[in-house]
């Protein structure tokens, strides 16, 4: 336990030297980010917090991130139970104001996502609306239904070779989104 305080210590100096938050990539595996703190729940070369996705919250400060990426990671979130929910909620609670929230993950029912026996969450275009009370395709009706911490979908897209990118910015909370 006292090193997750140790990390949060190490952040905090961070944004008070920089003030502009941390760049965090989740699930970075061996191979992290230039320039970014690496999250994984496996200790490899290159990560700096170990620490298990579905277990929160995370040894990180609130709102401490401008822009977390999470590349062929979501995919891996357990959906049952409300975990992904949670996950969103926590990758929320760490981003600063307006920050971004970049994911890359296999497109549901793709060859790529059901390569992978650890694949348990298939997301689509659709997936994104649930977290978006302005959601412009589903005029935010997805996300009354849950009413995790609001994102707003910035970019939103598939490609022919299966993947999904999506870009999520952080809404601050508005009592209209109940």
């Amino acid at each position: 336990m006292p090193k997750k305080q140790n990390v949060k210590d190490d952040i905090k100096a961070l944004l008070k030297q920089y003030n502009q938050g941390i760049k965090l990539d989740l699930g970075c595996g061996e191979n992290k980010n230039e320039g970014f703190v690496g999250m994984d729940n496996r200790k490899l070369k290159g990560v700096d917090i170990v620490h298990d996705l579905e277990e929160f919250p995370f040894p990180l400060p609130d709102e401490c991130a401008s822009l977390v990426v999470a590349s062929h990671v979501v995919e891996h979130i357990s959906p049952h139970k409300g975990t992904f929910i949670d996950f969103m909620n926590e990758v929320w609670r760490i981003m600063m104001p307006n920050g971004e929230f970049m994911i890359a993950t296999p497109y549901a029912g793709s060859p790529g996502f059901y390569q992978d026996p650890t694949h348990c969450n298939p997301c689509n275009e659709m997936t994104w609306e649930y977290f978006d009370p302005l959601g412009r395709m589903s005029n935010g009706v997805l996300y009354k239904i849950y009413k995790p911490n609001p994102w707003k979908i910035k970019i939103n897209t598939w490609h022919e070779n299966g993947n999904l990118e999506v870009v999520l910015v952080k809404r601050q909370w508005d009592k209209s989104y109940e």
